[in-house]
């Protein structure tokens, strides 16, 4: 196994190449992070999973533009489309990436809910 392939960046890159793994992983994460949300913080799971959702789309904006290359700035032009058009938006890197910061952000604003008398 390569040097690459043992970074978070190589390992998701590595998950990526395939849905089913990646699904799967994306699934585990998000079933990992409302677990310790409601063993933690004692959220019920309807409540747990609408505000993972809410947080997971928020934190998928977010993470949306980093790494996008237009094909005006590659120069890779495909005839007929416009040219801020993504080359490679690796949208599956992504959504894992989103999983794993939503959940870190998901498991922080439990804990910080109740600092704000909300929790």
């Amino acid at each position: 196994m390569s040097n690459a392939s043992r970074s978070p960046v190589g390992t998701v890159k590595l998950l990526a190449g395939s849905l089913p793994a990646a699904a799967t992983v994306i699934v585990a994460l998000i079933a990992l992070a409302v677990a310790l949300g409601m063993i933690l913080f004692g959220t019920g799971i309807a409540g747990a999973l609408a505000f993972y959702f809410v947080v997971w789309w928020i934190t998928l904006f977010a993470v949306l533009p980093f790494g996008v290359r237009s094909q005006h700035e590659s120069e890779e032009m495909v005839p007929g489309t416009e040219p801020g058009a993504p080359v490679s938006p690796a949208l599956v890197e992504k959504a894992i990436w989103t999983t794993v910061v939503a959940g870190i952000v998901f498991l922080i604003a439990l804990a910080l809910l109740p600092l704000a008398g909300l929790g």
